[in-house]
């Protein structure tokens, strides 16, 4: 069941920037979002000199995200937070509809795989250690212990 939301109030501000931050404080976001938003939106409309954001369609969003992402070479989640910003910025400032927007592709983290040695490798380091070192890297290694479960033991 969709819940209506009530109609935004008109925005005071002239300024793009200054419109964008008037609606933040508005919906009560966090300074940090706000910040960051700013930030992101101030980024987009220099990428493509100065021009008025209401002006600019699919692919100038396409190609500063590609521009973040092949040649700044930005993490994941700050391709996320950029894109966020613009998602928010066309649709709670400019009340654009840009179902197109909605459609631009997300990056996934990828995913990071654990190292594991090889037995062989464990037999190796193994045999660097002597004596009590030796029998608490067995124990640990064969136990799955940490290292701080293992020095607490008696």
């Amino acid at each position: 069941m969709k819940t209506a939301t009530a109609p935004l109030p008109p925005l005071r501000s002239v300024k793009v920037l200054d419109q964008l931050r008037e609606r933040i404080r508005y919906l009560h976001y966090s300074l940090r979002t706000e910040q960051a938003y700013v930030h992101w939106v101030r980024a987009f409309i220099r990428f493509h000199g100065v021009r008025h954001p209401a002006t600019l369609g699919s692919s100038e969003v396409e190609a500063f995200l590609s521009w973040l992402a092949n040649e700044r070479k930005v993490s994941v989640s700050t391709h996320r937070q950029a894109l966020a910003a613009l998602l928010f910025f066309y649709g709670k400032v400019l009340c654009t509809d840009l179902p197109w927007l909605q459609e631009i592709g997300r990056p996934r983290p990828s995913r990071r795989l654990p190292v594991v040695l090889t037995p062989d490798e464990v037999v190796r380091i193994l045999g660097f250690l002597e004596g009590e070192h030796r029998l608490f890297a067995q124990l640990l290694y064969g136990t799955g212990m940490r290292i701080s479960e293992g020095l607490q033991l008696r």
